[in-house]
């Protein structure tokens, strides 16, 4: 019987990044274009980033 993982800690506080530091971060991670975009947004609309910088206020619709 294998010991099943420990969940992971997340803070539920979000994250504040600019927009840059968030694609670059995700880059790092794949060269999918199209996946670093929909992560972006998947980050953004359940609120666990929050952008600070020139998009701080900027609603999601003018990112897509």
């Amino acid at each position: 019987m294998s010991a099943s993982p420990s969940p992971v800690r997340v803070d539920q506080r979000p994250r504040p990044v600019t927009l840059l530091e968030l694609v670059q971060g995700i880059s790092e991670i794949t060269n999918d274009d199209r996946e670093v975009v929909a992560t972006v947004m998947y980050l953004l609309r359940t609120g666990r980033v929050r952008l600070c910088g020139n998009f701080r206020d900027a609603p999601l619709e003018a990112l897509d």
